[in-house]
């Protein structure tokens, strides 16, 4: 009999997650997934749904406050600072809003965390530099600066930086956001290709379901109150009979999915009735 262990091929579990910033609201719920390894995982929902907050306990911002985060066999301790850096060295994040560095050229964005997390020579953070910036088809920018360069430029050069020290996971917070359809599939195709030809495994939180769609392996949908409404792979959730999941995947207006957030009638907030008692 072959006893020989098999590989897990899972990078990331959520345990029986739950998380609020307060008391009064939980943002996620009692939370279970897994996230397979070298694959592409989109995770999709309207706002307010926990989407980014889930990537900032995989990425140790926060602690939870019950069930675990795990990395790679490892349970996230967002107190431990040494565990801290070790996890964060493993993973690049691509930020909503970029969060590029205003007053440094496109180069120096991209070389940061090169020079802050490792002791390579000025000559290999070079090389190491033009090499992602051409991987986004950006090596003839670096020396502008970011103020001269698009949206979507921009959004590309922050793709660069959280790729440059080559991490085993890459966390996309919106990365099409505010862009155009052109720009749109550029990112898209470029997170599919860094995906397969680095080996890594892409995390894309996003509420663009035919982008996600076309690019990933699996796919969770995740909706406000931080449930999981579905899972699986994009053709099952296309699919799905599901009203919720339907609803989504298809932007109908009507259905499950509310367009008011929940409120007490109009009469008590307007306090209408209230002079007649």
């Amino acid at each position: 009999m072959n006893t020989e262990k098999k590989p897990d091929d899972t990078l990331i579990e959520i345990d029986h997650v739950t998380f609020g910033y307060d008391a009064s609201r939980l943002i996620l719920n009692d939370i279970s997934l897994k996230f397979p390894r070298g694959k592409v995982t989109a995770i999709l929902g309207g706002s307010g749904c926990g989407k980014t907050t889930l990537m900032r306990l995989i990425a140790g911002v926060h602690g939870v406050n019950s069930g675990r985060v795990v990395f790679d066999g490892e349970v996230v301790d967002w107190r431990n600072k040494e565990q801290m850096f070790r996890l964060r060295r493993r993973l690049g994040m691509l930020f909503q809003f970029g969060a590029l560095f205003t007053d440094l050229t496109v180069f120096d964005n991209v070389a940061f965390p090169l020079r802050e997390h490792t002791d390579l020579p000025e000559a290999l953070i070079r090389d190491i530099v033009l090499m992602k910036l051409n991987a986004v088809g950006l090596r003839g920018a670096a020396g502008l600066r970011i103020s001269e360069v698009s949206g979507g430029m921009a959004r590309r050069i922050a793709l660069a930086r959280a790729i440059a020290l080559d991490p085993e996971l890459i966390m996309y917070d919106e990365p099409f956001a505010g862009l155009d359809l052109i720009s749109m599939g550029v990112a898209a195709k470029l997170i599919r290709t860094l995906n397969d030809v680095t080996g890594s495994t892409s995390l894309v939180v996003s509420h663009d379901v035919p982008e996600c769609m076309a690019i990933s392996d699996y796919v969770v949908l995740m909706a406000v109150g931080g449930r999981i409404v579905a899972h699986g792979t994009p053709k099952e959730l296309m699919e799905s009979a599901d009203p919720e999941t339907r609803q989504f995947t298809r932007g109908e207006p009507d259905g499950p999915v509310k367009f008011h957030y929940p409120a007490p009638e109009m009469a008590v907030d307007f306090g209408v009735g209230a002079a007649a008692g």
